[in-house]
Order: structure tokens, then C-alpha cells, then sequence
């Protein structure tokens, strides 16, 4: 009932004083002068004062930043070595370099979103010489960007189960009658 109240008088401030008709008080001559109800000031300090409150202690997530399968190998060193050795991905990168004579730079782009690790995601490849450790398809295009994982050792900072679904965004019908590959999950990554 009280918050009734106080919306109703409320409401009844702005018909007697709307928006466009308030002007600031330095403009206004002493004759003119609109006296704001404190209650209403007061209001406004407060709704202030409760957004500022929840943006300064609004928590920032943790960046979660790709870092290269090498950042992988001293916990998961078998999974490693049998991904560099057998997974066709972990130089996948080599495609692209031998697709791209008959390529656009455009087109060539294209190719980075399958054949890198985290392209055109923040801290993902960006280029040969500056992201070196991201030019292939990774552990982490499969399993996420790693940096959490590795600082925290917290299996729940990393796509454990690699699902039909994630080999899908690069593996699509297109893609695989054009390049005549037959996709199968985890098919020599480890």
C-alpha cells in the first residue's frame, strides 16, 4: 500500500513538472525558479547511489585466454603425443598454406576459423607471426580457450566431453564432401 502511495505521488510530480519543461536553475530567472519536491530528489539520490553500489561490486569474469597445445603437454603428455602424432588437425595449418595460391586474402581468412585455433575470438589467432602457438586446430579448438585450466587445475575450466556438436562447426556436410574426409569423433586426436 505504501509503495502505492509513493508511485502515485510520483507520477504526480512528473505531470506537474515534465521532463522537457524542467530547466536547469542557473537559466531560469528568480522569479522562474521550479522548486524540485525533496522527495523526489531524495528518490533519485538513492536510485543513484543502489546503481553505483551494483556496478562497483559487480564481479569481472576471469578472461579465459587460449594458450596452445604446448601449454597441454607437461599434464597431458600422452594425449599430446598422440594428437601431434596422428591427428591431422595439429598441422592443419599446412592446408591453408598449400590452398593459398589459388586464394584471396579473404578467402584465405576463411580457412582460419577450422584451420587455427580461436580465430576471430578474443586472444584466438590473429596471424602466423603473432599468435605462432594458435596456427593449428589445437586442443583447444576442440576443448576451449586453456588458460583457466592450466592456472587453476580445475577440470570445470575445460570442455571435457567433446560432443558431435563441437566437430560440427568445422566438420559440415560442405565441408566434408568437398574435401572427401569422413569425420569421426576424436578420430586420431588422443
Amino acid at each position: 500500500m505504501m509503495f502505492k502511495k509513493r508511485l502515485s505521488s510520483v507520477s504526480s510530480i512528473h505531470r506537474k513538472f515534465p521532463a522537457t519543461e524542467l530547466k536547469a536553475q542557473r537559466d531560469v530567472p528568480k522569479k522562474e525558479k521550479i522548486g524540485i519536491p525533496p522527495f523526489y530528489v531524495s528518490a533519485m539520490a538513492g536510485l543513484c547511489l543502489f546503481a553505483f553500489c551494483l556496478t562497483a561490486h559487480a564481479q569481472t569474469p576471469a578472461e579465459n585466454d587460449y594458450v596452445g597445445s604446448a601449454s597441454c603437454q607437461p599434464c597431458h603428455e600422452e594425449q599430446y603425443e598422440s594428437f601431434q602424432t596422428y591427428a591431422r588437425k595439429s598441422h592443419s595449418f599446412e592446408s591453408v598454406q598449400k590452398m593459398a595460391k589459388g586464394l584471396t586474402p579473404e578467402e584465405i581468412k576463411d580457412c582460419y576459423s577450422c584451420h587455427t585455433t580461436g580465430y576471430g575470438e578474443p586472444s584466438g589467432f590473429v596471424s602466423e607471426q603473432l599468435t605462432p602457438e594458435l596456427k593449428n586446430a589445437g586442443c583447444e579448438a576442440c576443448h576451449g580457450p586453456g588458460k583457466l585450466h592450466i592456472e587453476t587445475q580445475d577440470p570445470d575450466n575445460i570442455l571435457k566431453e567433446v560432443t558431435l556438436e563441437v566437430c560440427q562447426k568445422c566438420h559440415t556436410d560442405d565441408r566434408v564432401t568437398s574435401f572427401r574426409y569422413t569425420p569421426v569423433i576424436h578420430a586420431g586426436c588422443h
